[in-house]
């Protein structure tokens, strides 16, 4: 638990610093997505077509998934 604490804080900073970076060269992130042909309203459409893929996937999956972990759980010898 610590560990990923700690991974996401260093992102974080990094992230951080990066950003202040690329400000102090007047630089924004509308600009560079321009540069490589995208736009905000074009990646949140991505976002909401990989949701609307992943969800039902997932739920699918969940469906065969979860009695499978249940049955095994069940079938384990006690502990102590």
């Amino acid at each position: 638990m610590f560990h990923i604490l700690s991974m996401s804080i260093k992102i974080a900073l990094a992230s951080l610093l990066c950003g202040a970076l690329l400000s102090a060269f007047d630089m924004s992130a509308a600009e560079m997505l321009a540069k490589v042909g995208m736009t905000p309203e074009h990646i949140a459409e991505l976002a909401q077509k990989a949701i609307a893929w992943a969800l039902p996937n997932m739920v699918l999956g969940s469906m065969v998934i979860i009695p499978l972990w249940a049955i095994a759980y069940m079938l384990r010898p006690p502990r102590g």
